[in-house]
Formats: C-alpha cells, structure tokens, sequence
C-alpha cells in the first residue's frame, strides 16, 4: 500500500540511517562512472511505466546522485530538495499522482519550472541486508496511475539494479588485489555468477510472459537486461582464468583502482563544484608536494572527502570560501606498514562551532544516533556526515583533527597512512 501525503517540516530520517550510509559507503562507488552499466535499466523502467523520465538515484548523507537518467539529464540534487528522501523511509513504493498538489512538493523548481513534473512513482534500491540506498524513479508531466503489474516490473528493474552495484564492487576488489589472487577471491566470483545467471534467468520468464501481449519494446528492453547480465558473467569468467603468477595474462589494468593527487583533485572538481556554484560558494581544490602523479589506492577517499566538502558547503554562507587542499607525503618515521601519508585538509569560512561542539564530534561514539543542525540556507541536517568520514578514518587507521571558531569558520584535517 502506499503512503499518503503529509506535511513535514523536518527533513525525513529512516531509522537505521547510520547503517544505510555505511552500506552505501562499502559499496566504494564512484557516482561518475556507472551511467553505462545502468543506463539499459534506466530506459527500461521508462518504457515498462510509460513515462517520459527515469533516474536511478543513490542518496548520501548530503546528496542525491543521479547516477543514470533517461529523459532528463541531471547529475546531483541537495538530498533536502528531492522526492526519493521520502521513499527511502520504509520498503514499500512511493505513488505521487499529483506532484503540483503536494505541499511537500508543489513550490520545488522541479514542479514549477522546467520539467514541471505532475507525477512521481519510486522504488527503493534495497540490499540484502534491508539497507535502501537509493531509489528507481519513474516520472512524467502529466498524471498516470500504474498497474500492478508495472509496479512489480519496476521492482524486479530496482533488484538488478542492487546486484549490478553490488557486482561492480565485488570485481572492483577483486581487481584491487589480483595480484594475489587466492582461493578466497576466487569463491567470491563463483557467488558473482550465481545471482547473475539467475537474473538471467528470470529475464527469460519475463519475456515469456511480456510476449503474450505483445510488449515488443519491454521484451526488445529486457533483452538488453539479458545482455548486460551476460557481459558480467562473462568478465567474472575471463577473471576466473587468470593465472595469478602471469600479470599479462588477462589481468586488469590496476590504475583503474588507483588514484593520483591530480586524478583525485579533478574527480572532486567534477562532484562538488555544482554544489559549490549553486549556493554561490567559492571552492578551491589544490593538490601541492612532489609526489602529484604518484598512484595510491582509492580506499573510499571519495567518501571521506565527499562528505567533508559537502559539510562545509552547508555551513559556509554565500560568497564564502570552502579551500581543500591535498598532499602526499614521506613522514619523518613512517610505519613499518605505510611508505607515505594522504593528508587532506578542508577548511571553510562558514558558521564554525564552539569547543564544546569541536569536542563532541572528537569524542563521539560513530554509533551515536544525534542529528546535525541545519544549514546556511536551511539544508537539512541528517545527522552522520561527520560520524561517517571519522569512522572511515579510523578504518583505515587514520587520524582526523578539527579546529573551529564560533562564526569564523572551521578545518578539518585528515591524516591516512598509505602502502604504496
């Protein structure tokens, strides 16, 4: 069944925030990199509910990140400004007939300026393990209500969306660590080809089913789901047949897991330079030392610093400065383990925060259930943005530092060991 409409002043939460983020944070995507392997699954949700737009949408704790589109090109949305906040809130499908009479919805710029969207259906991106990282959404100008039976496509779309995510991490770490490939990784691409071959499968009763009302866009669409499905099976396959002691027999190239200062730098200008330019705030991204075009590996140091970004953006009014800079260095007695450290600086001429705060965010559990305080502008706060990149940190056994002073601004630093 699903949820009607309600007023909300507060920015909406699902209750096991903390653990979606995180899940979504393991997954270590890059939001630039994934229109190809979805976009077939983006035109088929389209043509399955008949409407001129479809997104597929994963949301962090700032930001939706449109990460594949049809109809409607757009890359990012303030998480506060979209639709899918609220469907990511239970497991069921979100039904919006009528954006334009929805007082949550009928003054965004989306509704009242081009595309002048009326209707709205979204379906959770759902993991295993109950975590909805985002959502497929189906959109259009006018109003339209959908069977059933379209609603139970979209959802069998949205599952293949979760195992291709999940499949493109599974391999991105296999790639990782290639060069000692071990039974283990080994096992993980078997598990790959299981769940594959049975989407595989399923597309095949689909289109049994879909070619007794002569659907033959659905079935031309499912088609393209069939053949994606294959192409992974096919990559695990061609994974599978390395031989681990011969590094140019078939073997990735490992760059493509790798990051430079100058990579990282670009990437970042890429991702939050809109954010940046949207709310009129100044951003400034510089890498500096000599080791600018030496590689090291990427690590979720696009969430680390993704989220330490867009926090400072929220906080900094208009016309104010957010500068990160970056730098690799060789300590002066570096760990047995690490022959450099990432060090990375974000600081922002923003709303800043007493020690009390400073302190807190020191101190606190990653655990803690605590919402932030809104933004600059009235960006809602979620609460686990800064929670997030310290236990990142930590993970990586890292060290972070905040300095701050009440309406002058804030920097953070960050300090990560890196084997190189």
């Amino acid at each position: 069944m699903n949820r009607n409409t309600h007023d909300t002043e507060q920015a909406p939460t699902p209750e096991d925030e903390l653990a979606r983020i995180l899940e979504l944070t393991d997954l270590d995507l890059d939001y630039t990199d994934l229109e190809d392997s979805l976009k077939d699954l983006s035109k088929l949700a389209a043509h399955v509910a008949g409407t001129e737009i479809s997104l597929v949408n994963l949301i962090d704790s700032y930001t939706q990140w449109s990460v594949s589109h049809f109809g409607h090109h757009i890359d990012q949305t303030p998480r506060e400004e979209t639709i899918c906040q609220y469907t990511i809130l239970d497991d069921q499908e979100l039904e919006v007939p009528h954006l334009q009479q929805d007082s949550r919805f009928k003054d965004k710029e989306f509704v009242t300026s081009n595309p002048e969207l009326n209707y709205y259906l979204g379906i959770p991106l759902s993991t295993p393990d109950g975590n909805r990282i985002g959502a497929l959404c189906v959109l259009d100008t006018e109003s339209r209500e959908l069977t059933p039976e379209k609603i139970e496509l979209l959802k069998i779309i949205s599952n293949e969306i979760v195992n291709r995510l999940q499949s493109i991490h599974e391999i991105n770490q296999l790639k990782q660590t290639l060069d000692n490939i071990s039974d283990l990784p080994k096992k993980v691409l078997h598990d790959i080809k299981g769940p594959v071959g049975g989407i595989i499968g399923l597309t095949d009763i689909m289109k049994d089913e879909v070619e007794k009302e002569n659907l033959e866009d659905i079935i031309e669409l499912i088609e393209l789901i069939n053949k994606g499905g294959k192409s992974v099976l096919e990559l695990a396959d061609e994974l599978l047949s390395v031989d681990p002691g011969n590094s140019q027999n078939g073997v990735p190239d490992p760059k493509d897991h790798e990051f430079n200062l100058v990579l990282l730098r670009d990437k970042l200008k890429k991702l939050f330079t809109p954010q940046a330019k949207s709310k009129g705030v100044n951003l400034q991204i510089t890498v500096s030392g000599k080791n600018q075009q030496l590689p090291f590996p990427k690590q979720k140091l696009l969430q680390i610093i993704g989220n330490l970004t867009s926090n400072a953006i929220k906080f900094t009014p208009e016309e104010g400065n957010v500068a990160v800079k970056l730098d690799l260095e060789k300590p002066g007695q570096p760990k047995a383990d690490s022959s450099h450290h990432l060090l990375i600086s974000v600081k922002d001429t923003g709303v800043g925060m007493d020690q009390e705060q400073v302190k807190k965010i020191q101190d606190q559990d990653t655990n803690m259930k605590s919402r932030s305080t809104d933004g600059t502008r009235g960006e809602k706060g979620y609460g686990f943005g800064i929670q997030l990149v310290k236990h990142l940190v930590q993970t990586l056994d890292g060290q972070l530092e905040v300095t701050s002073e009440k309406g002058k601004g804030s920097e953070i630093k960050v300090l990560i060991p890196m084997s190189l």
